[in-house]
């Protein structure tokens, strides 16, 4: 349950920093996925996830 709140955790921290160091290239990022259509955002969340997967799977595996 930890690593759940640690990657929870991360994922501010990340999150945070774009803001932080970018916050207008995240404006621009933002207004590209609204221009995106709703199957394009699909497709691009699961391949956002299936990264991630297999981000966790290599350090497993490595780590």
């Amino acid at each position: 349950m930890s690593a759940i709140f640690t990657a929870l955790g991360l994922v501010f921290v990340i999150e945070g920093l774009a803001l932080a160091l970018a916050p207008s290239r995240f404006e621009e990022v933002l207004a590209f996925l609204v221009s995106l259509g709703p199957e394009a955002r699909r497709r691009l969340g699961l391949i956002s996830v299936a990264g991630g997967v297999a981000i966790v799977a290599l350090v497993r595996v490595f780590i």
